[in-house]
């Protein structure tokens, strides 16, 4: 029997290994998916307030545990104990929040009868079953246990792969599931690499839900295409930032450049390329250089850091940087302050003289880069801000309010932050995730439960009733009935709306009782006209 392979865990700032875990064989995905199969009929059947009941112990436990998962971040991530932090204050804000109005977002909903007034129609959301949740290594705790406590929620059960750069936190995820006996027999968690993840979703999930890079998105897409398996992605960015003449360029410098270089860079939704309009770009670039250079670069694994950013967080994403780097100064890109790099530890770096001929300007850099670009106009502005294949997020800096909001509502982007960064993503409730290569997903809120369900609708009564006015369509004869109900229930005119009255009294050449039960048709026509006008708007 081969031995398994091993996932060491590296601590990124000092490069010592601390532990390490077996990544996951073939036999035992297999059984994982079978024993989550099987759990899925008994969680499902479990009361929502019932699931809840049980992830509420889930988050108290994680709560009860902060010191502990703040110091693994810490170790496997290079991050700040207080980051940590703000990845498990995030976590349980969402959860919390979930619990509170998952009865609402998950309740059945009545929906009007039309034709047919004697029968109830209604939808609710059902699980898909057994979900893969795939998770990223630049927030390992944040982007993996949210996802999969809204699938559980929604009802599914879930094998969970935690990133393979940083396997520490997912064994602590591990470890906090296993403290919640009610909870562990509905969670595997796989530790592995890409093999693994390959696996994972090789053995045919319900659905799988990914945060990671564009090039895993289409790995996984493809491999996912083949037995039709829906897949929901949370991929990457390349947000930009707009500063407007009317900016308050002090501030625009400030929190620009800290969401340039918050978490070394490594932010999806962290400033990714600027655009500065001409007026005020030398004032701009002579405040970022001002605040970059107070920047402090270093680690410690004391709760109070005095480090402002730590080191990336694995050797290939130094390789990605430094050809960035390296491209856009072949290009004629100059740096101002920065550059240097130093084991894992890099040099927060201002670039100029940019373009979008360089790939610091075009693919995902994920490091701690900030690319300024001079612009003339709003126009301009647009459409470089536009001009680009992802579309997460974006900041918009403006001493006018109409403006930033007509700028805000033309970028192709999911979300827009006017005058600040990142804010919006630790909102619980609002909608968080992309357009084209960014993904399809949306994190936080109604719409992160509700993507872990499907819709399913029932119509319930008796045998058709002869009073049904859809009962009198089953068979033959009724056309003109049919027509006037149209007319009158969905015209747009008032002419519309009258025509099937005017017919009626404009009826000649027939005799006595025809003409007597044509307008009693109409009278039913016009009668359940108002009640289906009625029935529509009763909600």
């Amino acid at each position: 029997m081969s031995q398994p392979h091993i996932l060491p865990f590296v601590n990124p700032a000092t490069g010592e290994q601390f532990g390490q875990v077996a990544m996951a064989a073939p036999d035992e995905i297999t059984l994982a998916h079978k024993e989550m199969r099987q759990a899925f009929q008994v969680w499902r059947r479990k009361p929502l307030s019932e699931r809840i009941r049980i992830l509420r112990q889930f988050q108290a436990e994680i709560i009860d545990s902060m010191d502990e998962i703040s110091a693994v971040i810490n170790q496997d991530t290079g991050k700040s104990r207080q980051d940590g932090w703000v990845e498990v204050n995030m976590t349980v804000d969402r959860m919390h929040q979930y619990y509170k109005l998952a009865p609402k977002w998950l309740a059945r909903r009545r929906v009007p009868p039309g034709l047919y007034m004697f029968k109830q129609y209604y939808t609710e959301p059902h699980p898909f079953g057994v979900v893969a949740v795939i998770g990223p290594w630049n927030y390992p705790f944040d982007l993996c246990v949210p996802p999969m406590c809204s699938a559980l929620l929604a009802g599914n059960t879930v094998l969970l792969k935690p990133s393979e750069v940083a396997p520490a936190v997912g064994v602590m995820i591990e470890k906090l599931i296993q403290r919640v006996p009610e909870l562990a027999p509905f969670v595997r968690v796989l530790h592995g690499d890409g093999a693994v993840g390959a696996q994972i979703v090789a053995s045919r999930p319900d659905l799988i839900f990914l945060t990671g890079s564009t090039a895993t998105g289409f790995k996984i897409a493809q491999a996912a295409a083949e037995t039709l398996t829906p897949f929901i992605y949370e991929l990457g960015g390349k947000d930009p930032m707009i500063v407007f003449d009317s900016a308050d360029v002090a501030a625009a410098a400030k929190w620009g450049t800290w969401g340039a270089f918050y978490n070394t860079g490594q932010t999806c939704m962290g400033i990714e390329r600027v655009y500065v309009q001409s007026g005020v770009y030398d004032e701009f670039v002579t405040a970022v250089l001002a605040q970059t250079r107070q920047i402090k670069i270093g680690y410690t694994t004391e709760t109070d850091s005095q480090f402002d950013m730590g080191p990336l967080t694995f050797e290939r994403q130094v390789h990605i940087v430094k050809d960035h780097l390296q491209d856009a100064l072949d290009k004629g890109a100059r740096i101002l302050t920065g550059g240097e790099l130093k084991g894992l530890f890099m040099e927060p770096t201002i670039l100029v003289d940019v373009d979008h001929s360089m790939k610091v300007m075009r693919e995902e850099t994920f490091g701690p880069i900030m690319p300024i670009m001079k612009f003339d106009d709003e126009s301009e502005a647009i459409w470089l801000a536009n001009d680009c294949d992802y579309g997460l997020s974006a900041a918009v800096w403006s001493g006018d309010m109409r403006q930033a909001k007509r700028v805000a509502h033309r970028l192709d982007v999911g979300s827009v932050n006017i005058n600040d960064a990142i804010s919006h993503y630790p909102v619980s409730l609002l909608p968080f995730g992309g357009v084209k290569l960014s993904g399809n997903a949306r994190t936080h809120g109604k719409e992160e439960i509700l993507q872990f369900t499907q819709m399913r609708s029932y119509a319930i009564g008796a045998p058709p009733n002869p009073l049904d006015i859809a009962t009198v369509f089953r068979s033959p004869g009724h056309y003109r009935l049919g027509k006037a109900i149209t007319r009158f229930a969905f015209g747009v005119t008032p002419r519309q709306r009258l025509e099937p009255i005017t017919e009626l009294l404009g009826e000649n050449g027939l005799d006595d009782k025809v003409g007597q039960a044509i307008k009693v048709t109409g009278a039913v026509a016009v009668a359940t006209a108002v009640i289906l006008g009625l029935l529509r708007s009763r909600k």
